[in-house]
């Protein structure tokens, strides 16, 4: 008997098969779809209100907060947090419900704010 029949194998050449382990497949991960908290500006609310709203509703920092009610003052609107869609939905309901500012006379309510599908 030669090496190869002692191995399992023929002189021919051919022999038993033996499989190739299959390669594992890598899991395609899905990315869960981003979306943007925005906050609009009003002019029936303070900058007190606002930072403070954005402490308590989001944990931003003190300076976090200045320069998010800054931004919304200047520019309009702010994007405050993105988040997967369910939070985001969350986030702008709690900020449609914080109540309005007691600073101003004005002031008849909560301020505004959307969501909108990140880039």
């Amino acid at each position: 008997m030669d090496s190869q029949q002692a191995a399992g194998g023929t002189p021919d050449g051919t022999g038993t098969a033996v499989a190739e382990p299959k390669a594992k497949r890598e899991r395609k991960q899905r990315e869960v779809p981003r979306y943007h908290v925005i906050l609009w500006d009003s002019d029936q609310h303070t900058y007190d209100y606002v930072e403070r709203m954005l402490r308590e509703l989001f944990g931003h920092t003190k300076e976090e907060c200045h320069q998010l009610a800054e931004e919304v003052d200047i520019k309009g609107k702010v994007i405050v947090l993105t988040t997967t869609k369910e939070h985001a939905e969350l986030k702008r309901d709690q900020i449609i419900a914080y109540g309005k500012d007691e600073l101003m006379k004005s002031c008849k309510g909560s301020m505004h704010a959307t969501i909108e599908a990140a880039p």
